[in-house]
Order: structure tokens, then sequence, then C-alpha cells
């Protein structure tokens, strides 16, 4: 059985090793880009749209906590001005990490498209106003798990959820208010990396970094 059981996770292994792609789909010049990194981001999130990707604007959100642990999750992106905008529970795990730490990262892994989007900045809270008027435009049903969900806290059960979830639509018949510890973070970024994959992985990776004293970019290509 133990020779069996060894053989079965060696050709696991082999396939997973063997697994592999090329990178044909385009590339990436200097000349192609913008003065501004974030109107490359929202070129390349309508491509992601146009290319009709599942959940396009779903970026990776990476933070640290105060005692240097890191930690990744998904987010959605709801707001592309002068940085990236998401929301969430303040007291989440996320939100405790960024008010000790307000630097993070981002990244867009639009896989089907052989591209990726890095973002490294700091995130700062959005204005209660503007929190406030996104809180009222999502679907009520969310806008009630937003007060009834304690994220990122130990709960006993699924049931204790749903329990709190139903004293929660109990409680507010009509207009839902928005949460004291619910709101948005704008990630204003300090690097933008575009990744391109290009074949026999020489991918193409062209880094814009924010030159504080100028007010302007300065771009790098990166070997990959």
């Amino acid at each position: 059985m133990a020779e069996e059981r060894d053989e079965r996770e060696a050709q696991r292994l082999k396939q997973l090793r063997e697994l592999r792609e090329e990178y044909t789909l385009g590339g990436l010049a200097e000349g192609d880009l913008e003065a501004d990194p974030l109107v490359m981001v929202r070129g390349w999130l309508d491509d992601a749209v146009a290319a009709d990707l599942r959940d396009p604007t779903a970026m990776v959100l990476s933070t640290v906590s105060a005692e240097g642990r890191p930690s990744s999750r998904t987010v959605l992106l709801k707001g592309l001005d002068r940085g990236l905008v998401f929301y969430t529970n303040y007291a989440s795990r996320k939100g405790e990490d960024l008010a000790g730490q307000p630097r993070c990262a981002l990244l867009f892994p639009w896989y089907s498209l052989q591209r990726q989007v890095r973002v490294e900045g700091r995130a700062e809270r959005v204005s209660e106003e503007e929190s406030a008027a996104y809180f009222a435009s999502r679907p009520r049903a969310s806008q009630l798990g937003a007060w009834a969900s304690p994220q990122s806290r130990v709960v006993a059960d699924r049931a204790a959820l749903d329990r709190k979830y139903a004293e929660v639509a109990d409680r507010f018949g009509g207009d839902v208010p928005l949460p004291p510890f619910w709101g948005g973070y704008r990630v204003l970024p300090e690097t933008v990396e575009l990744w391109q994959g290009r074949v026999n992985r020489m991918h193409d990776r062209l880094r814009y970094t924010l030159v504080p004293t100028r007010g302007d970019w300065q771009v790098e290509r990166l070997a990959p």
C-alpha cells in the first residue's frame, strides 16, 4: 500500500510540474504607456470587462499586522480616481492591519488575458459622505449583511450568523443606514507595475514609480 501511495504522489507531482501555459497574447512596450499609470489601469480594466472575465474588478489586497504577519484576501474595486477604492468592515483584520500600517499592496490577476497589475501604496479612509453614498447604492441584502457580520471574528456556527442576519432584517424595516464601523479605503499608489506575459517566459514588466519631488512618474523596465 505504501508503495502504491508513493507512486500516486510521484505521478501527481510530475503532473503538477508539467502544467504549463505559453504566453502568446501580446506584448507591452514603453511606447504603449500613458503618463499616468492609473489611466493604463483603467484601460486594462476596460479590456478585462470587454473580455467578459468573471469578477474583473476583483483584486488581491495584502496587508501587514502590527506583529509583521502578512495577510492577503480578495476585495472588489469600487472606485478608480486618484487611487483605488474598496469598501469593508473597519473592524475586520484588514481594517485593523491598515489602522496600524497603512502601506499595502494590490494585485489584479487577469490570468486569461495573461496580464497582472501590481500596486503598492498607502491606504486612507474615504470620507463618511463617500462611504454613505456607496452604501446606499448597494442591494438591501448586502446592506443587511454589513450590519450582521462581525467580519473576521470567530462565530459559533452558521446558524448564529443566520440568526444575526434575521435580527438585523427585523431591526431595519425601512432604509438601512451606514454602519459606523463600515466604509471605504482609497489606496494611493506609489508604484504600479504592468505585467504582460510573453513567449519563452520573457515577460514584459514595466513599473511606474512616483517621484514626490516632481509629482510625476518614472518608468523602468524590470527583468522577468
